[in-house]
């Protein structure tokens, strides 16, 4: 018999916001976290905006000393875990934390650091390398560090599968609780892409937005003017608990996840399956593990990125799970507003999901004011949207093919079976 696994806490660290009430105030208001990019000089860039995040010091949450030994993605996934634990009222104490583990997604780890000490091997040779050079770096150490600070003993993995790894993490932490193997996972994403390498990276792709004039307005999926995705940066962590333990312990259940669904495209390194083969895969998987009819699902955070052929293809793979329903479903992108936080953006995704079910509110998808005839369902534009929400799903997908599609449920005592 399967575990049932429920929500208990939230942590945010964002371009919208560094608290959960900011973050939500600002979502559902339609305020852009996009700015002109302030990291490094941006002369010679095609794109020279980003959503930034905004007035964080990592002081206010972790030891000055252990911070400047940290990458900046693990700074942010440490600051977002310990507002998550405080959200969910948990004293580590009092729990089993050999039964307490910690699953984060990142698609591109500590760039930054690397970029770093790339440059004081070129300027000052190789014994000017510091010594913690890899484990600032490697990919896995913000879980590491999550782990270490809390003194969570359980599993402790990384999920790397570019924009749909932290979907990924919180699937795999969902199914370790649920066959039993744990009793509460910290789980989301964290990203810091804002490089002068990455985003030189992104630019000769050309996936990126060039509206350096209107930053506000650049990313605007599902609208006929988009030219790319905003990059971004973040953290957004949740803590994931079995439902009987959460109980025990008198702790709020936010919402309660109850389907996942991961596929392949099996098509190219960076283009979405031309059909939407992958995707709508994902999305059925999802349904099936949550026991779901298409028609009971209320609303989509889309991935919805403002790419050309990213939101045609999750429009048409949408529109092959649900059939006519898919014309009831509202469906939204958040990305909007918060920009793409790549490896992050599955763990703040499933965030607004749980806030939309808790609040009745659906945020919208900013700047769409001339929707594509090709994307034409209901994206909620431009205006939150009052409305009781029992059904939520959200879709990540990312460069090598990789899906991922969690449901998220309003949490109720007895449910069927």
């Amino acid at each position: 018999m399967f575990k049932r696994v429920v929500i208990t806490g939230i942590g945010v660290v964002t371009p919208v916001g560094n608290n959960l009430e900011n973050f939500w105030e600002n979502l559902t208001s339609g305020i852009s976290g996009v700015g002109p990019i302030t990291r490094f000089d941006t002369t010679g860039y095609s794109s020279t905006i980003a959503a930034e995040v905004k007035d964080f010091k990592p002081a206010d949450y972790i030891d000055r000393k252990e911070a400047r030994r940290m990458d900046r993605f693990t700074q942010y996934a440490v600051a977002a875990s310990r507002m998550a634990i405080e959200n969910a009222g948990l004293d580590l104490a009092a729990i089993d934390r050999v039964r307490a583990g910690v699953i984060l997604g990142s698609g591109v780890g500590g760039i930054e650091t690397l970029e770093e000490q790339h440059k004081v091997l070129m300027d000052r040779g190789p014994g000017r390398v510091s010594p913690i050079f890899i484990p600032m770096m490697i990919a896995n150490m913000a879980s590491g560090q999550v782990g270490i600070n809390f003194g969570l003993r359980g599993c402790n993995v990384t999920t790397t599968s570019a924009c749909a790894s932290s979907a990924n993490a919180l699937g795999d932490a969902f199914k370790i609780i649920q066959r039993g193997q744990a009793d509460l996972m910290i789980s989301g994403g964290t990203e810091a892409p804002l490089t002068p390498l990455a985003v030189a990276g992104f630019c000769s792709m050309k996936a990126l937005s060039t509206r350096n004039d209107d930053p506000a307005g650049a990313s605007r999926p599902f609208d006929k003017g988009r030219d790319g995705f905003v990059i971004a940066e973040g953290s957004v962590i949740l803590i994931l608990e079995e439902m009987e333990h959460a109980l025990n312990r008198g702790a709020q259940i936010l919402a309660e996840i109850t389907g996942y669904g991961a596929s392949c495209d099996a098509y190219h390194i960076t283009a979405p399956d031309p059909e939407g083969k992958g995707a709508a895969q994902s999305m059925r998987a999802a349904l099936a593990d949550a026991g779901l009819a298409p028609e009971k699902v209320d609303y989509i955070n889309a991935h919805g990125t403002s790419t050309d052929l990213g939101d045609k293809l999750e429009t048409m793979a949408i529109k092959e799970v649900f059939g006519e329903h898919a014309r009831k479903l509202a469906v939204s992108s958040t990305k909007s507003m918060t920009g793409h936080l790549l490896g992050a953006a599955g763990g703040l995704e499933t965030a607004v999901c749980v806030l939309a079910i808790k609040n009745s509110l659906i945020p919208p998808t900013i700047n769409l004011n001339e929707p594509d005839p090709e994307c034409d369902l209901d994206y909620v534009p431009n205006t939150a949207r009052k409305t009781d929400l029992a059904v939520t799903l959200t879709n990540s997908f990312g460069f090598g093919g990789h899906n991922a599609t969690l449901v998220i449920e309003r949490y109720v005592a007895e449910r069927d079976s």
